[in-house]
């Protein structure tokens, strides 16, 4: 989830309608995880994974996907979904760290099923999830089916966005990774596709975070908050022990740097730093055409086939989904998008 800046921003909760009419670039992996984790086997003798179809296959991830999209089309927001692509060789440490945990929870998940304890194993599935690439293939496909644009990143999928969001390519960057704005998105959405649902008892909003007004609140520069991020922790380096987000404001603003502080406070400068900050600074990034941004048409036999036929989605789950559509026009009774949707 990278670095928690939470405690420098002023989130403001918005209604999605005032979204609409704006191209947003949605973080693709950390959304299918939200799906996995939440829509789930929680039946008294449940393993707690993602629901299946009867035939086997896993459908939590599309029917997240197939509802939130639907529910994003209707309000006028155009979604464009971005893919991780080849994690940065600095997220290594990170990236097995994960897995060692994983794995951990995978060995609790399976000694708990084998000794009947079914609280038990629930509560570990989320910590084993694992986005296929067969899930993420059928999510590409899916998106194709309802002609909404998907883009894979060179690396980190929020980055690709950021910077996309920083050409004028998208309006807005919807993730809940903080690190979106370390790479220069002018504007993040949290909570964009969980907006509406409950979580402990309390009604979840979208919010949104302005890149500049942080800055402005904080009197910091960009680099300033890129070498803040990097004391208190990324996914490129564990952070500078002792440092939290209210420390290391005062020490950046009186210091101005990384290293001037470690000299000052006698600690040991972040190795590989300005290769960790030139990732923030400059993050790869494939270049996309704007017409491969453009809305497709909606292919609603193909969606019938894809999800009701071979992945035993229930008519009315189909009909609530594509009536909303057709209720702003998106679909005509021949079944194709209409030309003047968007």
């Amino acid at each position: 989830m990278g670095c928690n800046l939470r405690d420098l921003a002023t989130p403001e909760n918005i209604d999605l309608a005032t979204l609409s009419g704006k191209r947003v670039g949605i973080d693709a992996f950390l959304t299918a995880f939200q799906f996995l984790t939440t829509m789930r086997d929680r039946s008294p003798q449940g393993d707690g994974g993602p629901l299946r179809a009867e035939n086997g296959k896993v459908v939590s991830h599309l029917m997240g996907f197939l509802n939130r999209t639907t529910t994003l089309l209707k309000l006028g927001i155009k979604p464009v979904y971005i893919f991780d692509g080849t994690a940065p060789e600095l997220k290594a440490d990170e990236i097995a760290s994960r897995r060692a945990r994983r794995e951990e929870a995978e060995r609790v998940h399976k000694e708990a099923l084998a000794a009947g304890d079914f609280a038990l194993a629930q509560k570990m599935a989320p910590r084993i999830m694992h986005y296929s690439q067969e899930m993420v293939d059928e999510t590409k496909h899916m998106l194709d089916l309802l002609g909404v644009p998907w883009v894979v990143a060179e690396a980190e999928g929020e980055g690709q966005a950021a910077v996309m969001a920083a050409k004028g390519q998208l309006d807005i960057v919807a993730t809940q990774d903080w690190d979106a704005l370390l790479y220069g998105t002018p504007h993040l959405v949290r909570n964009l596709m969980s907006d509406g649902s409950k979580q402990h008892g309390r009604v979840v909003r979208a919010q949104t975070i302005d890149l500049e007004q942080m800055l402005e609140t904080h009197d910091l520069s960009r680099e300033q908050l890129i070498d803040l991020a990097i004391m208190i922790g990324t996914d490129f380096h564990p952070g500078i022990r002792g440092i939290g987000p209210k420390t290391g404001i005062k020490l950046i603003k009186e210091h101005g740097s990384i290293e001037v502080i470690c000299q000052v406070k006698n600690k040991e400068v972040p190795e590989r730093l300005d290769e960790i900050r030139e990732i923030f600074h400059n993050h790869p990034a494939v270049e996309v055409a704007d017409e491969d941004l453009q809305p497709g048409q909606i292919d609603v036999k193909g969606l019938i086939q894809f999800l009701q036929v071979e992945r035993q989605f229930s008519q009315r789950r189909m009909d609530n989904e594509l009536d909303k559509l057709r209720d702003v026009g998106l679909i005509r009774e021949g079944g194709q998008r209409s030309l003047f949707s968007f």
